[in-house]
């Protein structure tokens, strides 16, 4: 939806003034989705499940923040599903769902082994290491990336 309001100049052959008038709006509505769909640090959910996990893992998980908004977290460990193949498609990586880990003691959706995730360029994470083994998939409702840290970085 995004691309549409950056892609489409309406305004294209009015005068200055509505072309101002139109690139204002449309700045406006581009942050009014930012801010109103962008991610809260408080989506991240700690349920109880992780009280026997490793505390340190627990607080890796916890330190991660969104490389596109560093003071915003990548969410935690019921957010993250294992996706340790991925395929580049346009220069783009397309995380694959590896995590045969029931869903129901996570707290989370079921995605299938095999579902494919268009992964942004600006949601790819690299700077965090990764003592997991597993590359990982931060998501957070259908679609949407916090974060990703492809499979390779222990």
């Amino acid at each position: 939806m995004q691309m549409s309001l950056l892609s489409c100049d309406r305004s294209a052959g009015a005068p200055a003034p509505a072309r101002r008038r139109s690139w204002r709006g449309g700045l406006a509505a581009l942050l009014g989705l930012g801010l109103a769909g962008g991610p809260a640090p408080s989506l991240a959910r700690d349920l109880g499940q992780w009280e026997g996990s490793d505390p340190q893992l627990r607080e890796w998980y916890r330190s991660l923040m969104q490389p596109d908004f560093p003071t915003v977290s990548c969410c935690g460990e019921a957010d993250a599903y294992w996706a340790d193949s991925y395929e580049i498609q346009d220069g783009q990586y397309v995380a694959i769902i590896t995590d045969p880990r029931p869903d129901a003691p996570l707290r989370r959706p079921h995605l299938e082994i095999g579902t494919r995730i268009l992964v942004p360029n600006h949601k790819l994470k690299w700077d965090g290491g990764n003592p997991t083994g597993h590359g990982i998939i931060f998501l957070g409702g259908p679609g949407f990336v916090f974060c990703y840290l492809p499979p390779g970085g222990v």
